[in-house]
């Protein structure tokens, strides 16, 4: 590989361009050589060059403008340039300075001075090449980093729900037609939320929070939890307990999405006009959340067989959440709900065995 440096020589005078090529050859350098500026950038755009010896009086583009484009772009700004000229006016020389030249060398040249000039701007190039290179490695060393990281964030993620999920599912544990309940209210919820416009960290910890929203049944006696009939009024008061005890488990904890699964857990029997349980709030006094999840697992349970039921047909249960709008549940959440009714369905069929996968795209 040839890793010569590459010399860049601009100069209209056919005899100053031999007298560099012949000074700076045994040295060692590959030269280039370029009649004027616009055919110095052409040449620079074939070959980069870690070098430019610069004339300003030119032709058809003088050294000064050929400095300028080469230190408005990216790609060459780092390129020393020593311009070499007759100029003596230090006007001329704040204007070359100001145009993006790094040193001068005046006509006629001194052999020893080229040779110090050259040296010293090509150590500078190639420490500003090393630094690039450098740089460029570390981000990508970082870029494979973070996205390594991503990928181990993602599969914590992905065992943090399936934990939720079967850690959840010891609460319906005993009703062996609630299926993939927990999975199917979960991303419904999710879904819901996403319609209505929640930011993609709040869509993705209703999915979390969401199966937590029955984890208060596990203190329910199985005669009531069971029971293939309805339940007498005794039987209703303890029912509803389930979401106080549910509250009461997962109270006091320091993550995020847990705590939001307290308030699903308390809420989501809670009704728009304030008929629902535990506490009868009403409207905007119930936490959005509580009332995305309560549409949610209606849905479900409509939908699903039931120790006390057989499922309902999909028109029926669109009809039951229909009449529900403004009574029972929030009405933007409802038409959220059928904005969503393909991505409901889809989840629906996905989730319609337990051994299928615990996750779903949204």
């Amino acid at each position: 590989m040839n890793t010569k440096p590459k010399i860049l020589v601009v100069d209209d005078e056919s005899r100053n361009l031999r007298l560099m090529e012949a000074l700076l050859l045994p040295l060692g350098y590959d030269i280039l050589l370029a009649r004027d500026g616009v055919e110095a950038l052409e040449k620079i755009q074939e070959t980069p060059v870690d070098l430019i010896l610069l004339d300003i009086m030119m032709p058809k583009m003088d050294g000064f403008e050929v400095a300028r484009r080469l230190k408005a772009d990216d790609d060459t700004k780092i390129i020393p340039i020593v311009m070499v000229t007759a100029l003596q006016d230090v006007a001329d020389r704040i204007k070359a300075l100001e145009s993006g030249a790094d040193d001068f060398l005046t006509k006629p040249v001194d052999k020893i001075e080229v040779y110090a000039r050259v040296a010293s701007l090509l150590k500078v190039k190639a420490y500003n090449d090393h630094m690039i290179d450098y740089q460029k490695k570390l981000e990508s060393e970082v870029a494979e980093r973070t996205k390594e990281l991503r990928k181990a964030f993602e599969k914590i993620k992905v065992s943090s729900l399936e934990t939720i999920y079967r850690l959840t599912r010891a609460s319906e544990y005993k009703d062996e037609d609630t299926g993939a309940h927990i999975q199917r209210m979960s991303n419904y919820s999710a879904v819901i939320a996403q319609a209505m416009g929640l930011n993609e960290r709040t869509v993705e910890s209703i999915l979390y929070a969401a199966p937590m929203h029955d984890v208060g049944k596990i203190g329910i006696p199985d005669k009531i939890l069971l029971k293939p009939g309805k339940l007498d009024p005794d039987e209703w008061v303890i029912m509803k307990q389930h979401t106080l005890m549910g509250g009461r488990i997962l109270e006091g904890s320091h993550a995020g999405f847990i705590r939001l699964g307290e308030t699903v857990a308390v809420t989501h029997h809670e009704k728009w006009d304030g008929t629902g349980y535990p506490k009868g709030l009403k409207g905007k006094n119930i936490p959005l959340v509580g009332r995305i999840v309560a549409i949610a697992d209606v849905f479900d349970a409509l939908t699903s067989k039931r120790p006390y039921k057989e499922p309902f047909s999909l028109e029926k249960s669109y009809e039951i959440i229909k009449e529900g709008r403004g009574t029972h549940f929030d009405p933007d959440v409802v038409d959220a709900f059928f904005a969503s009714e393909e991505k409901l369905l889809a989840i629906k069929e996905k989730f319609r065995d337990e051994h299928e996968s615990l996750l779903i795209r949204l």
